[in-house]
């Protein structure tokens, strides 16, 4: 399959480890999350730092200080702004954001202050996109707020679902903010994607478990998932998604 730019792979990744097996499987970008089953939380400062320190590869902390809405408090939005400050000096090449209003629209007046908190770093708008009223008004109104790309599974819980919609914002996006699909995105279908919506960026978690290496299991809690069980990503499914772009 043919393109004049080159593909690029996004890996959400939930700690160090993981950080690790998405870089040794090819990532070119990590958007560094702690908490992904609540759809990705601001990871720690110490595990940003090591990333940093350790990889050479783009590094997008999420900056979102909890799970559930995008509606933020002006705490809340405190917390955002600073972190966004703290992140820039540890040397992350991007952040990740998103914000809206009560009515569904996006938040541009304190998403317009993170964005310029973050210069020169770029900003990904993350899937509260996806929540908002109105995509085409959305779209225009990051473009002009100076967003790098837009974070996108079509308003639709899947990219495979929403593959209509993310093929008319990349159209009407004219290269002037990155479309990248998100959200059940795999090896089988990442093609069909790039040919239907013309996309060359793309995200996934590739979320899996590995056994704890533990050698004293607790009989209290043998069967325990959450005791004894890691997050992992496997390096050669990174390989895979770029593979199939081939």
């Amino acid at each position: 399959m043919s393109t004049d730019k080159k593909y690029i792979i996004e890996i959400a990744t939930s700690d160090f480890v993981t950080t690790k097996s998405a870089v040794a499987g090819g990532a070119d970008r990590i958007e560094l999350c702690a908490n992904l089953a609540e759809g990705g939380t601001t990871p720690t400062y110490g595990t940003i730092k090591q990333c940093r320190e350790a990889f050479s590869v783009l590094i997008y902390p999420i900056i979102r200080p909890r799970g559930g809405d995008f509606l933020y408090t002006e705490e809340e939005f405190s917390i955002m702004l600073n972190e966004v400050k703290l992140y820039k000096e540890l040397g992350c090449d991007g952040v990740v954001i998103g914000m809206l209003n009560r009515d569904g629209r996006i938040d541009t007046t304190r998403s317009a202050k993170l964005v310029e908190a973050a210069y020169p770093m770029g900003v990904t708008f993350h899937r509260a996109f996806d929540r908002c009223l109105d995509p085409f008004e959305a779209m225009e109104q990051l473009v002009e707020m100076g967003c790098e790309r837009i974070l996108t599974s079509g308003q639709l819980p899947t990219v495979s679902e929403g593959a209509d919609l993310i093929a008319e914002l990349n159209r009407k996006a004219e290269e002037r903010i990155i479309i990248m699909p998100g959200s059940g995105l795999r090896k089988d279908n990442i093609k069909w994607l790039a040919e239907k919506t013309g996309c060359y960026e793309f995200h996934s978690s590739l979320r899996g478990k590995a056994a704890s290496s533990m050698e004293f299991i607790h009989p209290g809690f043998a069967g325990s998932a959450e005791s004894y069980t890691n997050n992992a990503i496997d390096p050669e499914e990174v390989r895979a998604l770029r593979a199939a772009l081939d």
